[in-house]
Formats: structure tokens, C-alpha cells, sequence
């Protein structure tokens, strides 16, 4: 019998679970598949938007979008239009549920998990296709897997269990290449606008003040080289800071974190030639544009079908 036996909706970036429906069957391939659910969601920030795995006599599909993914576990009769149709109203109705900042900010396993009531009653009506009134959807939907099918998944690709790491810069029809390196960030919003503007200008203002004190060692006015040293380092610091800001790297937040210490270690440094306005200044903006990194996530390639 085809049908779909369970749902989970989960955050990209690190595969907190956010919500998920509650499973009557306890099969051994039930719970083969439920590792494979781990596997995957350790991953899904390296993997295509629309994605089948196939695990014996099971499929697990998933979609992904602005940060969160919308996975489910069905057999492997079961109709791929009905599939991804399925998923695309999991996800239509949870961005409309829940914002994007409490997705983003959860800090606990299911939090959303009153979701599991709208996962339920979805999935009752479509292990029952008859009831179905979708069916314009159903074939806009089945248009778009014949114009973008799911990424098929292969078992190796999931090595990382047996402690193979894998690369995951999979080929995907009509995507190309993805990878860590090419992946997206969520919209920018006007408070990282306004982050990235503030930094330029607290790097502009280290390096007019770098090229002062360059002009006074060679005057011997008796600026410290040192201090030339600090105020091009601040530069470059608030630099890569917009860098990070605007640009999805490996260990982005740790390299935001770093970069802000940098900037305070330079500005205790220049403590003498800068009042403490000046040093509060440049110390608050590192700190905010290091907020605006951390609250800027990862996102999955946004799907194209009607959203």
C-alpha cells in the first residue's frame, strides 16, 4: 500500500529538528530510515533544494527553503507529484505560521511542535487521494518534476556514518555545481544593510588614519610603527567582516567572532591616540555587524515553483 508514513520540518543550518509527526510504526526499516533522516539533516546546508533518497522499499524527499527543510518518509510506490505536493503545503503553511527570526533564534529540539497537528491532518489526506481537491496543483506540480526532478541522492554520498567524510558538491540538474562554498544567504535585511555600511566606514576611517601615521613616521614625529600596524589591521578586519556578511564561508561565525576580537585587541592598542567616544564607536559597530552575521543563516536554494 502507498502512502506516506511520517514528516519532519527541520532548521538547515545545524539540522535542529523543529517539528515533527508523531509514528505509530516501530518497522526495523522504520528505524533504518529514521537514521537516514539524521544523516541527511546533518547535511542539508551541502544538498540541492529537492532531493530523493531511496532506502529499500522507502523514499525520503525533502524541499528546502529560506533555512528551513520540510522532509518526509513514504514508500516506494508512492506518486512523486503527490510527494512534493505534500511538501509544498507543509511549507507554504509553516512560513505563514512562523517568522523567519523564530526559526532562526530556536534553541530547543521541536519547539514548533503544535505543528505536528497541520502535519497530521495533511498527511491523512494525502494517504487518501480521493479526498484530494488539488488537483490544478497537482499539475503544476507534476510539470515542474518533469522540468526540475529531485536530486537523487546516492547511499555513498551518506559515508560520513562510517567516518568518510563526503565532499558534497553534487551535480544537480539545472543548478549546477553546489557546494559549502556557493551557498546561499538568507535576504538581507536593513539593520545588516546598515552593518555593512557602518563597517566600510569604520575601515575607511582606520586607513585615512593608517596613511596620518605613515605620513608622521616619515616626519618622525615619533609615531609608533606599531601603531600603522593596528590601524591597517583594523581595516582589514572591518573589511572582512563585510566579507562575511555578504558571503556564505565554512565556520562563518567563528571567523565573525575572531575578527571582532581583532578589532578590540586593535582598538586597545590605539587607546592613546582615539577618545573613548572613538573606541566605543568602533567597538559597538564590530559587535553589531558580528550580530548580523550570526543572524544572517545559510539558506537552501530557494524552489521555483509557487511559493
Amino acid at each position: 500500500m502507498s502512502m506516506i508514513l511520517s514528516a519532519s520540518v527541520i532548521r538547515v543550518r545545524d539540522g535542529l529538528p523543529l517539528s515533527a509527526s508523531t509514528d505509530c510504526e516501530q518497522s526495523t526499516g522504520m528505524q533504518e530510515c529514521r537514521k537516514y533522516f539524521k544523516m541527511l539533516s546533518r547535511k542539508l546546508a551541502q544538498l540541492p533544494d529537492r532531493c530523493t533518497l531511496k532506502t529499500g522499499h522507502y523514499n525520503i524527499n525533502f524541499i528546502s527553503s529560506l533555512g528551513v527543510s520540510y522532509m518526509m518518509l513514504c514508500t516506494d510506490n508512492y506518486p512523486n507529484v503527490l510527494a512534493f505536493s505534500f511538501l509544498d503545503e507543509l511549507q507554504k503553511e509553516f512560513i505563514t505560521t512562523y517568522n523567519m527570526m523564530k526559526t532562526n533564534t530556536a534553541v530547543r529540539p521541536y519547539c514548533f511542535i503544535e505543528f505536528d497537528n497541520f502535519i497530521q491532518r495533511t498527511k491523512q489526506r494525502y494517504n487518501n487521494p480521493r479526498s484530494l481537491s488539488t488537483k490544478i496543483n497537482l499539475s503544476d506540480m507534476q510539470t515542474e518534476i518533469k522540468l526540475r526532478p529531485p536530486y537523487q541522492i546516492s547511499m555513498c554520498e551518506l559515508g560520513s556514518a562510517n567516518g568518510v567524510t563526503s565532499a558534497f558538491s553534487v551535480d544537480y540538474k539545472g543548478a549546477g555545481k553546489i557546494s559549502s562554498a556557493h551557498q546561499r544567504l538568507e535576504p538581507a535585511t536593513l539593520s545588516g544593510i546598515v552593518g555593512f555600511i557602518l563597517s566600510l566606514l569604520c575601515g575607511a576611517l582606520n586607513l585615512i588614519r593608517g596613511f596620518h601615521a605613515i605620513e608622521s613616521l616619515l616626519q618622525s614625529d615619533g609615531d609608533d610603527f606599531n601603531y600603522i600596524i593596528a590601524f591597517f589591521l583594523g581595516t582589514a578586519a572591518c573589511l572582512y567582516q563585510c566579507y562575511l556578511l555578504v558571503y556564505y564561508t565554512g565556520w562563518r561565525n567563528v571567523k565573525s567572532f575572531l575578527t571582532f576580537g581583532l578589532i578590540c585587541l586593535c582598538n586597545m592598542y590605539l587607546y592613546e591616540l582615539r577618545n573613548l567616544w572613538q573606541l566605543f564607536f568602533h567597538v559597538t559597530v564590530g559587535a553589531f555587524v558580528t550580530l548580523q552575521i550570526w543572524l544572517r543563516q545559510a539558506q537552501g536554494k530557494a524552489p521555483d515553483y509557487d511559493v
